[in-house]
């Protein structure tokens, strides 16, 4: 049986790499974002859903369910940020922010719980960052969202443990994505030289520690965050 993985955020940056990678490992995926990707891949399925909305998560692994029966591994990529000084930050920014890293990785582990359990297998991963450890002034809200999400990753680890269903997250470093276009350069800098290794991190550094977690031989991990870059 071929494994099948579900992304969040899948139409460019980041989710556009995992989708190509985990395809060509063999895996059939499932992709979703707001938009319709401009792209085709042999094993892929997009479905355009907003993961801030209840009704197309539910959408989606009704979708999962009825073509395929079950999942393997959800990977939680779906992310926005935005880079403010909290006291010029209006309320719906905060709410759009953490609408979408929060309780959109919420809504996705919850139905891909409820999936795993019925067959005791599964792979969670979720999306932390470095910002939360570096503490970069302008970024108090998304690195908020992002540790919420690293603190429900460590419980939700416990609460699915029995059923063999491991939990983990990762936390990137910055990846030259379109996430990052809107920070000031001096800011990324500033950001970069708080790391041990000083450099922007590249899709092939996250894959990595994701094929980590997928691993049989990772039965024995959850619970766990792993930075990138020495923070």
């Amino acid at each position: 049986m071929k494994e099948i993985t579900l992304i969040t955020g899948t139409r460019k940056g980041i989710g556009k790499y995992l989708a190509h990678y985990y395809v060509k490992q063999g895996h059939i995926v499932i992709g979703c974002s707001r938009e319709e990707v401009d792209w085709e891949l042999e094993n892929y399925h997009h479905i355009k859903a907003d993961v801030t909305n209840e009704n197309d998560v539910k959408e989606v692994f009704k979708f999962v369910k009825d073509k395929f029966g079950y999942l393997d591994n959800l990977i939680n990529n779906a992310g926005i940020a935005s880079m403010n000084h909290f006291i010029l930050t209006p309320l719906d920014t905060v709410k759009n922010i953490f609408n979408t890293n929060f309780f959109g990785s919420f809504l996705f582990c919850r139905e891909a719980a409820k999936l795993m359990l019925k067959r005791k297998h599964g792979r969670i991963i979720n999306f932390t960052t470095v910002a939360s450890q570096i503490e970069l002034e302008g970024e108090s809200i998304y690195a908020a969202s992002k540790e919420a999400i690293k603190n429900f990753t460590k419980i939700i680890a416990r609460e699915l443990a029995t059923y063999n269903i491991t939990v983990n997250s990762i936390g990137p470093t910055p990846v030259e994505t379109d996430l990052i276009k809107s920070v000031p350069k001096d800011k990324m800098e500033q950001l970069l030289n708080q790391q041990a290794i000083k450099r922007y991190g590249v899709m092939e550094d996250i894959s990595n520690v994701i094929d980590f977690y997928l691993s049989t031989k990772s039965s024995f991990v959850t619970g766990q965050n792993i930075y990138l870059g020495g923070v």
